[in-house]
C-alpha cells in the first residue's frame, strides 16, 4: 500500500474534496454531450436522452460495485481512472462523429458501449474517494461532505453546459475541456503519491494531455470533415447553440439548412414550401395588417408576407437567437430571404413559441406556424390542442392560422392528427364554436409530398382565392388543386386521436409513419 492509503495529510484531504466537485461536473457533462450527439445523429431527443441517462446511471452503479475489488494503492488507481476518463470522455464526441461517418451501421453499438465504459469509470470515482477520505474523518462526516460536493458539482455542470459550454465551445471542444479537467484532478493528486508511482503516471498524463490538446486544436476541422461524410454537400457553416446544431451546406447554387440533422429547406425548391405556407392564408385574409410567424428564423416566410403592402407589422418568434442572427447576416440566407429580417416591419422575439402565445396580449390577422416536425414529444407540444387554443386566442375575429403539418403521404396519421387536433379547438362566445379547417398539400422535391392545415374563424372558399402578388411557383390553378386529396392520402378510418399535452400521441404517429420509409 502507498503512504497515502494509510494516512492522508490535511492538504491532501482538501485536494481530494475539491476533486469530488470537479469529477461530478465532468461526469454530468459527458452524459449531456452523449445525449446531445445521439439526438443529433439518431434523432428523437427525448428517447436518446432517456436512454443515455439510464445507461450511464446503470453503468455508474456497476462501477461503484467494482470499486470494492480495488483493495490496494487506492490513490494510484483513482489517478489512473481520472487519466482514462479524461482521455475517453474528452475524445468522446469526436469518436462518435467518426464512427457515425465511417461505420454508421455499428454506431448504436459503439455509442452505448462507450457510454457504459464512461459510466463505469465515473462510478469508480466516488467510492474510491470516500475510502481515501474516511481514514482521516469518520464515515458519516466523509459521506456527508462527499455527497454534498458531488450533488453541487453535478448542478454546476448541468448549468454550465447549456449556458456557456455548448454555445461557446461546441460539442467536440466541450468534452475536451472537461477531459482536461479530469487530467487536472489527476495531476493534483500525483504529488501525494510515492516517487516511483509519480513517474509512470506522469508519462500516462503527458500522453493523454497531448492527445486532448491536439483534439481541442483540430476538433472543429475534424468534425467538419466527418460531417462532410454525413451530408451529400459541402458544409459552409456549423454552430452548436443551446437549442440545436445548425448546419448550412452548398452544392453549386443549392443552399440547404439542417437543424439537428433534419433538412429545413433547399434553395432550389424552398419557394414551393414558403409560398404554399403563406400565400393562401394571406389571400384569404386580405387585407392583413398584423402577422405572427412562429418559427421561420431563416426569414423566408417573412419574405413572402412582406409582399403584401397591407402588412404593417410582422412579429417573428424563434427560440434560437443564433438562427435569427444567421438569417440577418449570412450572405447565402440574405439572398434567399431578400433581407426580410432587417425590415422595419419585422420584430424578432427570441423565446419559446408556446410561452409567447401564452403571455402575449397582441392580436393578429394571420398566424403562421413554421416549426420543425413533431418528431419528439417535446416538439409535439407545439402541435397540441392546448397550443392551438392559445394561438386562436391571439387571432382577430376574421383571423386565419396556418401550420406546416409534415407529409400526408409518409406520415399520414400524423398529418391528419394535426388536422383533427386543430378541429377540436373550440372558440368561445361565437355562434360557430369550431374552427373551419382546410388541409392542403403539394409536392416539394426535397421533402416529397408535404402538407399544411389552414384554420379560420369564418368559412373560407379556397376555389375563390386568387393570387395578387409575384410568385415563383404558385398560380391560381395550382393553389386551387392543393386542397384536393387522393385516396392514398385522404383521412384514414378511423381518424387519429387528438394530440394533447398530457398524451403527445403525435410523435408516435410521426415516428411510425416515417419509419416505414427509412428502414
Amino acid at each position: 500500500m502507498s503512504a497515502i492509503d494509510e494516512k492522508l495529510p490535511s492538504f491532501g484531504r482538501a485536494i481530494l474534496l475539491g476533486s469530488v466537485f470537479l469529477v461530478a461536473a465532468s461526469g454530468l457533462v459527458y452524459e449531456l454531450v452523449a445525449g446531445a450527439v445521439s439526438s443529433y445523429l439518431l434523432g428523437d431527443a427525448v428517447t436518446q436522452f432517456s436512454l443515455v441517462i439510464g445507461v450511464f446511471l446503470s453503468a455508474m452503479g456497476g462501477g461503484a460495485f467494482l470499486a470494492q475489488y480495488v483493495r490496494q494503492r487506492l490513490l494510484y488507481r483513482f489517478v489512473e481512472v481520472e487519466i482514462w476518463l479524461g482521455l475517453l470522455g474528452g475524445c468522446s464526441s469526436v469518436l462518435m462523429f467518426a464512427v457515425s461517418a465511417f461505420a454508421d451501421a455499428i454506431f448504436p453499438v459503439f455509442f452505448y458501449l462507450l457510454c457504459i465504459i464512461l459510466g463505469v469509470l465515473i462510478g469508480l470515482e466516488i467510492p474510491l474517494l470516500i475510502r481515501l477520505l474516511q481514514a482521516a474523518r469518520g464515515v458519516s462526516e466523509t459521506l456527508s461532505h462527499v455527497l454534498a460536493l458531488d450533488y453541487l458539482g453535478a448542478l454546476i455542470g448541468s448549468m454550465l453546459f447549456p449556458l456557456f459550454v455548448l454555445p461557446y465551445l461546441g460539442l467536440s471542444r466541450a468534452s475536451v475541456v472537461f477531459g482536461l479537467l479530469n487530467l487536472a484532478v489527476a495531476a493534483s493528486a500525483v504529488p501525494l503519491l510515492r516517487q516511483g508511482e509519480r513517474i509512470l503516471l506522469a508519462a500516462q498524463m503527458t500522453l493523454a494531455m497531448t492527445l486532448l490538446l491536439a483534439t481541442f486544436a483540430y476538433s472543429t476541422k475534424w468534425v467538419g470533415f466527418l460531417e462532410d461524410k454525413l451530408y451529400q454537400d459541402d458544409i459552409i457553416y456549423t454552430a452548436d447553440t443551446r437549442y440545436q446544431r445548425i448546419v448550412l451546406t452548398r452544392w453549386r447554387d443549392d443552399i440547404r439548412l439542417y437543424l439537428n440533422g433534419q433538412l429545413q429547406f433547399s434553395a432550389v425548391d424552398e419557394a414551393r414550401y414558403h409560398e404554399s405556407l403563406v400565400i393562401p392564408a394571406m389571400e384569404a385574409s386580405r387585407p392583413a395588417a398584423d402577422v405572427l410567424i412562429l418559427g421561420g428564423g431563416d426569414g423566408m416566410a417573412a419574405r413572402e408576407v412582406l409582399k403584401y403592402d397591407s402588412v404593417k407589422t410582422i412579429t417573428l418568434v424563434d427560440i434560437d437567437p443564433a438562427m435569427t442572427a444567421l438569417g440577418q447576416t449570412r450572405p447565402e440566407l440574405l439572398r434567399l430571404n431578400s433581407g426580410s429580417l432587417s425590415s422595419p416591419k419585422v420584430k424578432i422575439v427570441n423565446t419559446d413559441a408556446m410561452r409567447f402565445v401564452e403571455e402575449s396580449r397582441d392580436a393578429f390577422d394571420v398566424i403562421f406556424i413554421d416549426l420543425p416536425d413533431p418528431d419528439t414529444e417535446t416538439l409535439s407540444k407545439l402541435y397540441s390542442d392546448a397550443f392551438y387554443r392559445l394561438c386562436v386566442r391571439r387571432l382577430r375575429e376574421r383571423g386565419i392560422m396556418v401550420t406546416q403539418a409534415t407529409s400526408p403521404f409518409f406520415a399520414r396519421d400524423a398529418f391528419w392528427c394535426i388536422a383533427q387536433t386543430i378541429a377540436s379547438v373550440e372558440i368561445p362566445n361565437l355562434p360557430e364554436t369550431s374552427l373551419h379547417i382546410l388541409p392542403y398539400h403539394l409536392n416539394i422535391p426535397s421533402f416529397g409530398e408535404w402538407g399544411f392545415v389552414m384554420a379560420a374563424r369564418r368559412p373560407v372558399a379556397p376555389q375563390q382565392l386568387a393570387i395578387s402578388v409575384e410568385t415563383r411557383f404558385l398560380n391560381d390553378a395550382t393553389l386551387h388543386s392543393m386542397f384536393a386529396f387522393g385516396k392514398d392520402i385522404e383521412p384514414p378510418s378511423p381518424l387519429p386521436n387528438i394530440n394533447r399535452l398530457e398524451h403527445p400521441i403525435l410523435s408516435t404517429y410521426y415516428e411510425r409513419g416515417w419509419s416505414r420509409f427509412n428502414e
